[in-house]
């Protein structure tokens, strides 16, 4: 096991970050904020792919109120992510947000930060500081030419000092680029320094292949020496997918176990079943299965029957046929076509779970 920084623990509505808790999970909806309906449709599809915390945009006071409604009947908790006008973040508080996100470099200085803070202080909600490489302030900016490592810690670092003498300490930090080495620098930085909770990520990350690349790389870069206690993989994509790539990021560290872990070859000219396709709806079918499970879909008889073996349950191809596998034992030869719903009943059968 890794060995985890100590952070000090707050909490998320009904969801504890740091203190020693599991490394939870986030998301961000990307529907049209005053929809309260696919707001709510999506929000409740993030949560059953295992979603913790889901964050929402605010940008104006029909933002706010639609969030109080999705409130009303959301799985999960939510935060309200606020930008530059700060009435918002009261709003949203009004509405029942069970976490402020802000940005005190766009929100307008110290005067307008303290209103917030004085709010979630009442409430007894938390905030998320967070510093971005799009938003410093200008001063920092100027003595460091840059949004360099030293320039988000920087700005971290100052209003850590101002939250603390203002006697607000109910807060995780978040310290964002686009460059993973900046990124990765910036919370060693931090972490060496304070014991608030860190909120993991790696900012406008991109799409599927080159967000999950850089993701991975830093937040599991930082994960594998013991720093972080939430997550969000930013991608432009679905939000469930920046879902599966935080769960998959924690599996491969072995720092948190959810669901099915699907092993499946990349194939070769051996394979003589439609592998891609098989281990394509096996994995969108077994989604929201929670309880962990190794499941393994090989291509031929080389290492199939071996990676089979290792799993709870696997098949490995053959010539329109495979091997069913169960708990190391061979079980039955199964013919191409039927391949897919013996693999689904078997998971079901070992999880007790529905799968549609």
């Amino acid at each position: 096991m890794i060995p985890r920084r100590q952070s000090r623990a707050i909490w998320v509505g009904s969801v504890q970050v740091g203190g020693g808790a599991p490394i939870s999970v986030q998301s961000m909806t990307n529907t049209d904020p005053h929809d309260v309906a696919a707001t709510l449709a999506q929000v409740r599809r993030l949560a059953a792919a295992g979603c913790d915390l889901v964050r929402l945009a605010v940008p104006d006071r029909e933002a706010a109120a639609a969030l109080g409604e999705v409130k009303r009947h959301s799985p999960v908790p939510l935060i309200a992510d606020i930008h530059f006008n700060y009435r918002l973040a009261l709003a949203a508080l009004e509405a029942g947000a069970d976490c402020i996100r802000i940005n005190p470099g766009n929100l307008g200085g110290a005067e307008k930060t303290r209103v917030v803070v004085r709010a979630c202080q009442e409430r007894g909600v938390p905030l998320r500081l967070g510093v971005n490489a799009g938003s410093l302030e200008a001063d920092i900016l100027a003595r460091h030419g840059g949004p360099t490592a030293a320039a988000l810690v920087e700005s971290a670092r100052r209003w850590v000092r101002q939250f603390e003498d203002w006697g607000f300490f109910d807060f995780k930090i978040s310290l964002k680029s686009s460059d993973v080495l900046v990124t990765v620098a910036a919370y060693r930085q931090l972490a060496a320094e304070v014991d608030y909770p860190l909120h993991l990520g790696v900012t406008e990350a991109g799409g599927l292949i080159a967000g999950t690349v850089k993701s991975a790389l830093g937040i599991g870069l930082l994960l594998a020496e013991g720093i972080g206690d939430t997550l969000r993989v930013s991608l432009t994509r679905d939000p469930v997918e920046e879902v599966r790539v935080g769960f998959e990021i924690l599996r491969a560290l072995h720092l948190r176990e959810r669901g099915v872990e699907i092993i499946s070859c990349p194939t070769c000219g051996r394979c003589q079943i439609d592998l891609f396709g098989l281990a394509e709806e096996a994995e969108r079918r077994l989604l929201a299965v929670t309880r962990p499970l190794k499941v393994a879909i090989m291509g031929c008889v080389v290492n199939g029957p071996g990676e089979a073996r290792e799993a709870d349950v696997g098949i490995a191809g053959g010539k329109g046929v495979g091997a069913l596998f169960k708990k190391g034992e061979l079980v039955r030869q199964v013919p191409e076509e039927e391949l897919l719903a013996v693999l689904l009943a078997e998971v079901a059968a070992l999880t007790g779970e529905k799968i549609s």
